[in-house]
């Protein structure tokens, strides 16, 4: 990616390695240990609900759709490298830089992000509260969702309530392990058909399954949050161009990671649900019907050890938004009101902010308790189906301007990868524009 037009800009402490033209503090750390926003975007967009459409991906179709999975995990890799490029190489927000394309940015993404806050703010809190309910029941009823749902949306909020970036990174990095312990090491411990396995790598499309291949390489690991990277880029103090290869490191290494949980999933669909020929639901509930076929076959300590992976899926969703798209909102309406990037209330912890995380919170509770009314879901459905292919098509736009300095703008294969990119998600978005106002 132009990795022959490196910048000379010096870093956070105006050294640089000989080497390879990084900064001299990150040229000393090993790369496994210069992951950072990377890993906290790519756990953040993968929740239960991603997993659970590769497990039934897995379970429908065996290894059939692994190569899928695998293009998914490449799609994101570029979308989040040019978000993260634009920060590094303009030193402005991808909103700042969405508001140069035009006004109509705006009219999209005002509405979307309200909308899409009330209603995941409901979704992320369930999602977490779920495999709580499971393993940990109160009331043996639905309140337990409730309750948990309630608990988990006020944690949330109070971790990230003062913007503490790097608390955030830490806190994610626990979640990430207990993740990789408990999905990969259930994944490794069906003894996957390594055979089987392998011939998933090449590209083919199950009968009746043209939607779905397009939804597993398309729709896995992310919207919104994807967007919220070059945000943390700046809080991590990755704010120059100097710091391009290192971002490039922490995003490949952080979604080649994020893949291994998705390709366990399928796996374990392949494995467990596939070969036994058990179907489960979609939606989060797909994940309980996974720990109860884990329950009867190897009893209740690896459900449960199941469950607490379902858990920390979850909860770094919550996490992840809380801070990244709160701080995503705040830069929006400190623009709309005219403030210079610099202020205060356009960052983490300021008023902008702190709004939108109580806006997460609060509002969608009341859907935790009456169900989510079908036209904030049609609304939720529409706006939100186009989300990935305004990112890939702006971002087209975007690093080929004259706002982008001239040796980091994209080569013609990366606007050729970017336009694949966008057909995709329109072909994806067009789905389910159709499925929210049939359905």
């Amino acid at each position: 990616m132009n990795e022959n037009t490196e910048s000379t800009a010096p870093g956070a402490d105006g050294a640089r390695s000989e080497a390879d033209g990084v900064p001299a503090a990150a040229a000393e750390r090993p790369k496994w240990k210069l992951i950072g926003p990377g890993l906290v975007v790519a756990a953040t967009g993968i929740g239960a609900g991603d997993l659970v459409a590769t497990l039934v991906a897995g379970s429908q179709y065996g290894y059939a759709l692994l190569w899928a999975a695998v293009a998914g995990v490449v799609i994101k890799i570029f979308l989040v490298e040019g978000a993260g490029r634009w920060s590094l190489a303009t030193g402005h927000t991808i909103f700042e830089g969405w508001r140069r394309l035009g006004r109509w940015t705006s009219v999209y993404f005002g509405p979307y992000i309200v909308v899409w806050g009330f209603v995941y703010g409901a979704t992320a809190m369930s999602a977490s509260a779920l495999p709580l309910a499971t393993a940990l029941p109160i009331f043996h009823s639905n309140y337990d969702v409730i309750v948990y749902g309630i608990a988990s949306g006020l944690i949330g909020a109070a971790l990230v309530w003062f913007g503490k970036y790097h608390a955030l990174e830490k806190i994610v990095a626990v979640l990430v392990g207990l993740m990789f312990v408990t999905v990969v090491g259930l994944a490794v411990a069906t003894l996957p058909n390594i055979p089987e396995l392998l011939t998933g790598l090449i590209p083919m499309i199950p009968e009746g399954g043209v939607v779905y291949t397009l939804s597993i390489a398309g729709g896995v690991g992310g919207t919104i949050t994807l967007a919220a990277y070059g945000y943390w880029l700046k809080e991590k103090g990755w704010s120059t161009p100097a710091w391009m290869r290192v971002m490039r490191i922490d995003n490949s290494m952080a979604y080649v990671i994020s893949g291994l949980f998705v390709i366990s999933m399928l796996v374990i669909g392949a494995e467990f649900l596939y070969s036994a020929g058990i179907a489960i639901q979609g939606g989060d509930q797909g994940l309980l019907d996974l720990a109860d076929v884990l329950s009867e076959r190897h009893g209740e300590v690896m459900s449960n050890v199941f469950l607490v992976g379902f858990w920390a899926s979850s909860f770094s969703s919550v996490l992840g938004v809380w801070n990244g798209v709160s701080l995503m909102f705040a830069d929006f309406w400190g623009r709309t009101r005219g403030l210079p990037e610099d202020h205060p209330d356009r960052g983490l912890g300021g008023r902008f902010y702190r709004f939108y995380v109580l806006w997460l919170t609060f509002p969608p509770m009341l859907l935790l308790f009456i169900g989510k009314p079908v036209g904030i879901i049609i609304a939720y459905g529409v706006l939100g189906s186009f989300f990935m292919p305004f990112m890939a098509i702006t971002l087209l736009f975007l690093l080929n301007s004259r706002h982008m300095p001239k040796e980091w703008r994209n080569s013609w294969w990366l606007n050729a990868v970017l336009v694949v990119i966008a057909a995709i998600f329109l072909v994806l978005g067009a789905n389910e524009l159709i499925g929210a106002f049939s359905g």
